[in-house]
C-alpha cells in the first residue's frame, strides 16, 4: 500500500541520478492477569484541564474489547477479531500540530531525520540483499512525497505515486517549494519514528501501543466498521479527511487545476470519537509503539489466558514486499490518511495497520501520544462530562 511500501530506504536506482524508494526491541511483554479489566460502561468525554489532570488529553478508561476485524473489508493482517485489555491512559485530543512541533524544535533545537544526510546502514537494511552502496551525492536530506499521476496507472506500482524530494521536510512537506504557513493546527507530517520519539521525550510523553491506539479509536463502539460507526457518510455528511473518489476522482490521479492531492486539513475539522478524540482516522497516519508483525494477531488470537496490554511482536515481520528481508525493521501505523480511498487502501477504519520504516518520513504520516497519569477524580469526570 502506498502508506507503508514508499519508504525512502528502500530503491536505490542504479546509476546514482536519484534516490527512489518504492515501500514505505524485544517488545517488552507485561505480566498476564486471571482477569481483565471491566468493559467501560457507555463513553464519556472526560477532557484533561491541565492543572489536575493533562491539558489537551483525554482520558481513556481501562476496558476490554475485541481487537481487530473480522468484517468482509478487512486485510489479512487485521484478523482475526481478538478480545484484548487495556489499562486507563490519557491521549492527546488530536495529532500533534505543526504549531506544536514548531515549539519543540524552538526550545530544543532537534534536527528531525529529513534534514539530515540518509545513513546508508539504516537504508540498506530495507533493501534486497546485494544492492550497492550509492554515490554519495545522492545521499541528501530530503524525505517521501506523494506526487500522484497524471492518469490512471497500475495500482500494483506504487513507485508511479511517490518520490522522494531533496528538500522535503516538516516544515516543506512537499518539497522545497512548499510551506507550512498558515497550517499552525494541521497535523504535523514528515516526521520519522526517531523524531516522534524525540518528541515524546520532551513532552513528558509516550507512544501508545496498538492495543491502545485501537481501543482509544473505536471510541466504546464495539467492532464498528469506523469509529464514528457502520456508515461511511451518515446522513451524506463526511466524517473524515480520506481521498474521496466521488468528489477527487481515480486514486492516484491528481488535478493540475486543483493541484494534486487534497492535503491535511486542520485538526477538530470533524465530529470526535465517543471519548471525545479527533481524527483517529484519515487526516495523517499515526505511529505507534510496536513493531510491525503482519501475522501478529493471528498469533495473539491463539492465546490461552486474557491477553493484557499487549506490547507489539519482538521484531518486525512482513512478507509483502518481495526480495525484501522478512524482518527488516518496521513499526506500526494506524488511522490512514487524506490518501487512503476505498478503490485502494480503505485504511481510515480503526483496524486497519501497516508497517513502515522508522527512518523514513512521508507526506502523510504523523503521530498522536499518550501519558501514563492518575485517572480522573469522580468530581472531574462529572465536571467535564457535562
Amino acid at each position: 500500500m502506498q502508506s507503508t511500501k514508499a519508504s525512502r530506504r528502500k530503491w536505490l536506482l542504479a546509476g546514482g541520478a536519484a534516490l527512489i524508494v518504492v515501500a514505505a526491541g524485544a517488545a517488552a511483554a507485561l505480566a498476564w492477569h486471571k482477569s481483565s479489566p471491566p468493559v467501560p460502561a457507555e463513553p464519556v468525554v472526560v477532557l484533561g484541564d491541565g492543572v489536575t489532570t493533562p491539558g489537551g488529553m483525554a482520558w481513556i478508561p481501562p476496558g476490554s474489547f475485541q481487537m481487530g476485524s473480522d468484517s468482509k473489508l478487512a486485510q489479512a493482517n487485521e484478523k482475526p477479531a481478538h478480545a484484548v485489555s487495556v489499562k486507563g491512559f490519557w491521549m492527546d485530543v488530536t495529532h500533534v500540530t505543526n504549531d506544536e512541533f514548531a515549539e519543540f524544535v524552538r526550545q530544543t533545537g532537534y534536527v528531525t531525520t529529513a534534514e539530515q544526510k540518509p545513513d546508508w546502514e539504516t537504508i540498506r537494511v530495507q533493501l534486497p540483499p546485494g544492492i550497492p552502496k550509492p554515490p554519495d551525492d545522492v545521499l541528501v536530506p530530503g524525505a517521501m512525497v506523494f506526487v500522484g499521476t497524471s492518469g490512471p496507472v497500475d495500482l500494483r506500482d506504487y513507485s508511479q505515486w511517490w518520490r522522494y524530494v531533496p528538500g522535503a521536510d516538516w516544515r516543506h512537506p512537499q518539497g522545497p517549494g512548499s510551506t507550512i504557513e498558515g497550517k499552525g493546527d494541521h497535523p504535523v507530517v514528515q516526521v520519522s519514528y526517531e523524531d516522534v520519539q524525540a518528541y515524546a521525550k520532551w513532552a513528558g510523553k509516550r507512544l501508545p501501543t496498538e492495543a491502545e491506539w485501537e481501543y482509544a479509536a473505536r471510541g466504546g463502539l464495539e467492532q464498528a466498521t469506523y469509529v464514528w460507526g457502520d456508515e461511511l457518510s451518515p446522513d451524506g455528511k463526511p466524517m473524515a479527511n480520506y481521498w474521496d473518489s466521488k468528489q477527487q476522482g481515480t486514486f492516484p490521479v491528481v488535478s493540475p487545476k486543483a493541484g494534486g492531492a487534497e492535503g491535511t486539513v486542520p485538526a477538530k475539522t470533524f465530529p470526535p470519537n465517543g471519548y471525545g478524540l479527533y481524527d483517529m482516522t484519515g487526516n495523517a497516519w499515526q505511529w505507534v509503539a510496536d513493531w510491525y508483525g503482519a501475522d501478529y494477531f493471528s498469533k495473539q488470537a491463539k492465546a490461552t489466558t486474557p491477553i493484557v496490554d499487549p506490547q507489539g511482536p519482538a521484531q518486525a515481520f512482513d512478507p509483502s514486499d518481495p526480495g525484501v528481508p522478512l524482518d527488516a525493521p518496521k513499526r506500526v501505523i494506524r488511522g490512514g490518511s487524506f490518501l487512503c480511498n476505498e478503490s485502494y487502501c480503505l485504511s481510515y477504519r480503526p483496524s486497519a495497520r501497516r508497517g513502515s520504516d522508522p527512518y523514513s518520513p512521508m507526506s502523510h504520516v504523523g503521530f498522536r501520544l499518550v501519558k501514563d497519569a492518575a485517572a480522573p477524580t469522580a468530581q472531574v469526570a462529572a465536571h467535564t462530562a457535562k
